[in-house]
C-alpha cells in the first residue's frame, strides 16, 4: 500500500481465502474476498449464519490466519505477523465490542474499561483517569463502581464500548454488538457507534445477521457462502440517525434508504482459486462449527475466570 492509499484506507483485503479440511472435504469459509474500507467509515458486514462474516472479522482482527491473501490494517500486513506481533498490534491499534460484552464479573465498570491499558504497561493512576474519561463518553460516569451483575445489558454494552475506546484505536471491530439487546437499547448503541465514527474519525467494522441494523452503516458488505455478493455505499440512511432521540424509533422508508449499490461483479475482483479442486467441497454453512482459539490474552478475550485476573 503506497502512502496515498495508507492515508485514505483503514482496511484493505485482497484475494482472501480461508479453507478448512473437514475429513476429505475442503470447506471454503472465505472464497476470494476483496474490498477496501476508508478511514472514518461505519462499515457493516451482513450475512446469515455460516456465511463467512465471523471468519472474516476474526482474520481482520488477527485472531485467525488466512489460507491465502492479504489483510492490510492501518498500513500493516496482518498475515505476515507472528502471534506476539499480532497481540502488540491489537493492543496499539484495535478495539473490540462483543455481543456477550466479555466483562470480568469481579471487576467494576471502571476496572473493566482500564484493563486493556494494563497490558500496555500504563501505570494505574493514568489508566484509571483514561477509563473515567471513556466512561463519561458513553454516559455512565455514575456507574464506575458498579460490577457487571449490577448493570443492565445496555449499560454493560456501553461499558464494552468504553473499553474499546480507551486505547484510542484506529479501528473498532464489533461482533453482533446489539444481539442481546432490546430494540430501543439497540438504537441507543447504534447512535453511540455513529457518534464515535463522526467525532473521533475512527473506523468501525460491525458484523451482523440483521439487514435492518446493517442499513445504518455508511458502507454495507453483503456476504454469502464465503463470497461478497454486494457492496453498498449508504451514508444517507446513517445520517438519518442524527434526527432520532435516544430510545426512539427510526422509520427507514424507501426514500430514506437510497444508498448506492453495486454488484460483486462490478466491485470485487474475482481471483483464481486458492487450491486445486482435487477433493469434494462444501460451503461453510454445511460444515461443522470451527472453534477459533484466541492466541494470547490482550484485555478483550477472557481466558480464565475473573478471580484469576488482577485489578485494573
Amino acid at each position: 500500500m503506497d502512502k496515498s492509499e495508507k492515508k485514505k484506507y483503514a482496511i484493505k483485503v485482497k484475494n482472501l481465502y480461508k479453507i478448512y479440511m473437514i475429513g476429505t472435504n475442503k470447506v471454503r469459509a472465505l472464497n476470494g474476498v476483496d474490498f477496501a474500507i476508508e478511514k472514518g467509515t461505519f462499515c457493516c458486514i451482513v450475512g446469515t449464519s455460516g456465511s463467512g462474516k465471523s471468519t472474516l472479522l476474526n482474520m481482520m482482527a488477527g485472531l485467525e490466519p488466512p489460507t491465502k491473501g492479504e489483510i492490510i490494517i492501518a498500513g500493516e500486513h496482518m498475515e505476515r505477523k507472528n502471534e506476539a506481533q499480532l497481540v502488540n498490534f491489537r493492543q496499539a491499534h484495535v478495539g473490540f465490542i462483543f455481543q456477550s460484552y466479555n466483562l470480568l464479573p469481579n471487576m467494576t465498570a471502571l476496572e473493566n474499561i482500564a484493563l486493556p491499558l494494563t497490558f500496555q504497561g500504563m501505570d494505574k493512576a493514568k489508566r484509571l483517569k483514561k477509563a473515567k474519561k471513556a466512561l463519561k463518553l458513553v454516559g455512565l460516569q455514575k456507574f464506575g463502581n458498579h460490577r457487571p451483575g449490577q448493570m443492565s445489558g445496555g449499560q454493560q454494552q456501553r461499558v464494552g464500548i468504553a473499553r474499546a475506546l480507551v486505547v484510542n484505536p484506529e479501528i473498532i471491530f464489533a461482533d453482533e454488538p446489539t444481539g442481546n439487546l432490546d430494540s430501543n437499547t439497540t438504537l441507543d448503541v447504534l447512535k453511540l457507534i455513529k457518534k464515535i465514527v463522526a467525532e473521533n474519525k475512527q473506523t468501525v467494522v460491525m458484523v451482523t445477521h440483521d439487514n435492518n441494523l446493517a442499513s445504518y452503516g455508511d458502507m454495507i458488505i453483503r456476504i454469502k457462502d464465503g463470497k461478497i455478493t454486494e457492496i453498498e455505499q449508504n451514508r444517507q440512511v446513517n445520517d438519518n440517525l442524527d434526527n432520532v432521540e435516544l430510545g426512539g424509533t427510526l422509520d427507514i422508508s424507501s426514500e430514506a434508504a437510497g444508498g448506492t449499490a453495486m454488484s460483486a461483479e462490478q466491485s470485487v475482483h474475482q481471483p483464481e482459486a486458492a487450491v486445486q479442486p482435487d477433493a469434494p467441497e462444501q460451503t461453510a454453512e454445511a460444515a461443522s462449527v470451527q472453534t477459533v482459539k484466541v492466541p494470547a490474552y490482550d484485555g478483550y478475550h477472557p481466558q480464565t475466570s475473573g478471580n484469576d485476573q488482577g485489578s485494573a
